[in-house]
């Protein structure tokens, strides 16, 4: 079972129906940006001390359980 379904949540009345990890304001798109510009872990859990290493990983988990679904679908010109 995905790490995720516990710690992650969405709903319209928070962050606009954005994923966040559950229980504050902190999107999976904002975490992975900042994974993707060089942050690690460690320097998550500093930014935002009410995130736990597992939240971090959730969002991971998210977003590659989103991805393994994808079809591309190529389309002629």
């Amino acid at each position: 079972m995905p790490a995720f379904p516990e710690r992650i949540t969405a709903s319209h009345e928070v962050m606009l129906g954005k994923p966040v990890i559950r229980g504050t304001r902190i999107t999976v798109e904002l975490l992975l940006r900042k994974l993707s510009q060089g942050a690690t872990t460690a320097d998550l859990l500093l930014m935002y001390p009410q995130l736990a290493t597992e939240d971090v990983q959730a969002a991971l988990a998210y977003a590659t359980a989103l991805l393994a679904d994808e079809e591309i679908i190529k389309l002629a010109a």
